[in-house]
């Protein structure tokens, strides 16, 4: 009979050989309580053996009745106290209670089953009702690497699977869960289980290590999915693997630096393609910060970002420019800046420069941080619409990019089977961010398109690529949904909405027509962009999820709206600073790290957001405080047919009325009253003033332009004499 020291000393020994073990937060482990829960997630048949071996503190572990009885977990009975729990009988978790209550540290996996997704699935109410109960300490701990291994319930290509893969064991220090005091019953089980799923998320959040650069974390993905995996593809089918998009942006690093200087900021005036991904990549191992130009805001805009970051080399493509008619554009650009032409630098580089930086991939990761390129270093500029007067530009360092990526990935599960469609333009947050890095650095092929308006071409590519994710914004995703087949979209999974309001029409119709619920989000340029996502497990209709981990927030009142806030953000994804015109490379940090986001909000008990409207765009008629969102949103319902933007302007008697641009012909107020009516809408949300229009000013992103909506409306007044 082996005893009990010798028995654990062998089993960490043998896995420390065969997996490489670490354990990190080996202090948290010790963590002396009369009461504590410490929760793991489950990924795989190894867990709870790891657990045993190296959890080196007596517990009493919660195991299924039916795991129980596996032959090789026999020994565990002499490692342990197992208190075998059935899920179909409550009195098991009772006893469970027992345990702790008497002071005895337990552990349980409140997934309940091994994970089929490698990420975190739904938490059970079991063991969140145990700690609340007991008012017991919640010591989270997290497993990886082992879903790697044979041992894991994931389905053959959807992981990289290993014989033996690292594995690292990490622990958090000990939470409560602070469920409010005042609810009770299945209300309570319910708040107290979303406060234990807070806790897992966290933890997944926390401990996922990317890598501090963007650079080293797409090597981190070549490592972990393969050289030889599809990262990029696009119309043209260039279909690049992980070594050849290292390779191609290894090979124009050199080319696309020339003329700046280390740490200098490189405008991409490019589309969505695999040669702009390259060259945003080859800008950064050059040491280089690229500034995404957005074509869509005009000459004038594009001439202002140059002299805000502090511009002096431009990289773009002719075929572009002549297909985009941005020819007089670029004749002003390049008189300010220095143009690099793509189709040139290619064709400068020969094969046998294309096989050394094939080559090179293997040593990139230490030639690259000889350039000494640290996390909190810029690695992205994008501009403002400039709604506010010229365009700022926002810094992204490149712990704010991984962070919002690792966020994002705490909450919504993806695998190499999936595929994602972009669309989206790469100067903008959401295309870049949420539609590009995150599957790039996560192990998800990525189909690029040029053109976000090819309403009828868009759902075809999808159909034809089996697409499992796609992102899109609101008048997108209508317009995609108006012209596809029902039979288009049949491969996809998600489909995240964001950048604009979602209206109840575009949610209807891709639910009736595909089957497909619309996951909303909410975030911002200077956030990475996402702050809060509606996911699988979370949804609720008519907000924009809840926030994602590692955020802190805020709501400040403000005068004439009873419900909500201003909302105030902090955490790892907000934005190193503004670049500001009027002092050209000077980063203007937030203060203490907090963004005013200018969005009143209102936030329910269970942190789901609900978007009231931006602080700007509330208009104050005969005293109250009216939504000209919430205006807009009612219009859209009762004339669906017609785009509508509402704007307040001045009124000598009641402070401020409301004024309607508008697509639909014929349409007044008495007609417009009546659907208020009809509706339930107060009379303060009909417009005072209508103005027909042939189309909306629209930005890049499909968003209505406001300060061109402003300008058409100021122009057409003075034209009528109206003031």
């Amino acid at each position: 009979m082996i005893p009990q020291p010798v028995l654990r000393f062998l089993l960490r020994g043998l896995f420390r050989l065969l997996y490489r073990v670490e354990v990190h937060g080996v202090e948290h482990l010790r963590t002396p309580a009369e009461r504590m829960l410490i929760v793991v997630n489950h990924v795989s048949l190894l867990d709870a053996p790891l657990l045993l071996a190296f959890l080196d503190r007596p517990a009493v572990y919660a195991i299924n009745t039916r795991v129980a009885e596996w032959w090789w977990l026999r020994p565990a009975h002499r490692l342990a106290e197992l208190l075998t729990l059935d899920p179909t009988n409550p009195l098991a978790v009772k006893t469970l209670l027992a345990k702790v209550k008497e002071g005895r540290p337990c552990v349980i996996f409140p997934e309940g089953r091994i994970s089929v997704t490698g990420a975190l699935m739904k938490i059970y109410a079991g063991p969140a009702w145990i700690a609340d109960r007991a008012d017991a300490l919640v010591l989270p701990v997290r497993i990886e690497g082992a879903e790697r291994s044979p041992f894991s319930y994931l389905k053959r290509g959807e992981i990289r699977r290993r014989w033996f893969p690292k594995i690292r064991l990490t622990a958090l220090a000990p939470v409560r869960l602070s469920v409010d005091p005042t609810l009770r019953g299945r209300e309570r089980r319910r708040h107290a289980s979303l406060r234990l799923y807070d806790v897992m998320s966290d933890l997944v959040f926390r401990t996922q290590d990317l890598g501090p650069t963007l650079i080293e974390a797409v090597l981190r993905a070549r490592a972990i999915h393969g050289g030889g995996f599809l990262a990029l593809d696009d119309v043209n089918q260039r279909r690049l693997t992980y070594n050849r998009l290292l390779a191609g942006a290894l090979a124009l690093s050199g080319p696309l630096a020339q003329g700046s200087a280390r740490g200098e900021s490189v405008g991409l005036l490019l589309p969505n393609a695999s040669a702009a991904v390259v060259a945003f990549l080859a800008v950064q191992v050059a040491g280089r910060v690229p500034a995404m130009l957005n074509f869509s805001t005009g000459t004038a805009n594009m001439l202002a970002a140059l002299v805000t970051a502090r511009i002096g080399t431009i990289v773009t493509s002719r075929e572009f420019v002549e297909r985009a008619k941005l020819g007089a554009a670029i004749e002003e650009l390049g008189e300010r800046a220095r143009l690099i032409w793509l189709e040139d630098v290619a064709a400068s580089v020969s094969k046998l420069d294309r096989l050394r930086a094939l080559a090179g991939v293997l040593g990139l990761r230490r030639r690259y941080r000889a350039l000494g390129v640290r996390s909190e270093d810029p690695a992205v500029i994008l501009f403002t619409s400039g709604s506010e007067g010229r365009p700022k530009g926002v810094v992204l360092s490149h712990a704010n990019l991984l962070a919002n990526c690792a966020q994002a990935a705490a909450r919504v599960d993806f695998n190499e089977l999936d595929l994602c469609f972009n669309a989206l333009p790469l100067f903008h947050s959401f295309g870049l961010t949420g539609a590009t890095l995150l599957p790039l650095v996560g192990g998800v092929p990525v189909l690029l398109y040029p053109s976000p308006l090819h309403f009828r071409i868009v759902p075809e590519m999808v159909y034809d690529s089996n697409a499992t994710i796609m992102f899109g914004t609101n008048s997108f995703l209508k317009g995609y949904a108006r012209a596809a087949d029902p039979y288009d979209f049949r491969s996809l999974r998600y489909v995240f909405a964001g950048a604009e309001p979602i209206q109840d029409e575009t949610r209807e119709l891709w639910f009736e027509k595909f089957g497909i619920r619309l996951l909303t989000g909410y975030g911002a340029t200077e956030t990475a962009p996402v702050l809060a996502l509606n996911t699988p497990m979370h949804y609720r209709r008519g907000t924009v999820g809840r926030f994602l981990p590692g955020i802190e927030w805020r709501l400040e009142p403000v005068p004439g709206i009873p419900v909500g806030g201003r909302l105030w953000v902090r955490g790892p994804n907000v934005m190193l600073g503004y670049l500001r015109y009027e002092r050209p490379g000077e980063i203007e940090p937030p203060p203490d790290g907090w963004y005013d986001t200018g969005d009143i909000v209102a936030v329910d008990g269970e942190g789901y957001v609900t978007i009231l409207g931006r602080a700007k765009r509330f208009a104050k008629v005969g005293g109250e405080m009216v939504s000209l969102a919430a205006v807009e949103e009612f219009l859209v319902q009762a004339f669906a047919d017609a785009h509508h933007a509402v704007v307040a302007v001045a009124d000598r008697r009641k402070g401020e009325h409301i004024l309607l641009v508008t697509t639909a012909h014929g349409l007044d107020r008495p007609r417009i009253a009546r659907a208020a009516r009809e509706l339930g809408i107060s009379e303060i949300h009909v417009p005072a003033e209508i103005l027909e229009v042939d189309a909306l000013p629209l930005l890049g992103t499909g968003k209505t332009d406001y300060p061109a909506v402003q300008k058409l409306v100021a122009e057409r007044r003075e034209a009528a004499g109206v003031t």
